[in-house]
């Protein structure tokens, strides 16, 4: 009897190890689309010459890195006739270092890559700038966490859009728009739950443009709401502003936008 229930106890164990059989799924692999992060950002009191641009394609569904692009060639030009070349500098950072940003002109991007040709017209936008930083306790649904106010003043009779980034070892973004506050002061709010006294939070304002609002609106929206399982509801595309000219179906990731920025730090105390 005891022999028998020893047999028995190994048929039961080999039983659950023929049960875990490793299945490899052959996912299809898609084209690459090129993606491009082609924000122009000028900082309040810099000349802003310096500007870079990062492409790279999508990689296959278990890679979670971007692969770089650097045989692109890439070109900005202003309203006002000035061509800026942007060179491959290295993991497909594109730089031009003589960059002249002059607000509400029109500016045009034009890249090439792979016998393809993309372009892109937004305005540089300008924005207000932050009037002072102000640090509240008692901030949280807990009302145990520390609040970071940046105050600003909104122009009167204008639309204005604005982002935030506020960063601490993280970057978080808050985005704005002034149909309630028109030409009051507000500010942009930041509050987590690990921030300590002793923490140097930087803070930036952009001003962007309606399109972009929407943009990231919608961006932001399906990176809170979906965590990238592979079983994950799959979040619709979310097309920028950039066209591919060649073959339209054959549309690029990414956005082209110029904004005058803001920066300060704050230490939290």
């Amino acid at each position: 009897m005891r022999l028998y229930k020893s047999f028995l106890a190994i048929v039961v164990f080999l039983g659950f190890i023929s049960c875990e059989e490793v299945v490899d799924i052959d996912l299809e692999d898609s084209e690459p689309k090129l993606v491009v992060e082609a924000s122009i950002i000028w900082i309040k009191g810099t000349d802003g010459k310096r500007q870079e641009i990062r492409l790279s394609t999508t990689s296959p569904f278990y890679e979670e890195e971007l692969r770089p692009v650097t045989n692109a060639s890439i070109a900005v030009t202003s309203e006002n006739g000035s061509t800026y070349e942007f060179s491959h500098e290295q993991n497909g950072i594109y730089i031009n270092e003589e960059f002249q940003p002059i607000l509400d002109l029109e500016y045009e991007l034009e890249l090439m890559y792979n016998d393809q040709v993309y372009t892109a017209t937004e305005s540089f936008e300008s924005v207000s700038g932050i009037d002072y930083v102000e640090q509240l306790d008692g901030g949280g649904f807990a009302g145990d966490e520390i609040e970071i106010k940046a105050f600003y003043t909104d122009p009167a009779n204008q639309e204005n859009y604005y982002l935030f980034k506020f960063t601490d070892e993280d970057v978080f973004l808050e985005l704005y728009e002034d149909e309630f506050t028109d030409g009051n002061q507000i500010f942009g709010y930041f509050s987590n739950e690990d921030i300590e006294t002793g923490d140097v939070i930087s803070i930036q304002m952009e001003g962007i443009s309606k399109e972009y609002y929407d943009y990231m609106f919608v961006l932001r929206s399906q990176v809170g709401t979906n965590q990238g399982g592979p079983f994950e509801t799959m979040p619709a595309v979310v097309r920028g502003n950039i066209v591919n000219e060649t073959n339209q179906d054959n549309f690029p990731f990414g956005y082209f936008r110029l904004s005058e920025a803001d920066s300060i730090t704050y230490s939290v105390e």
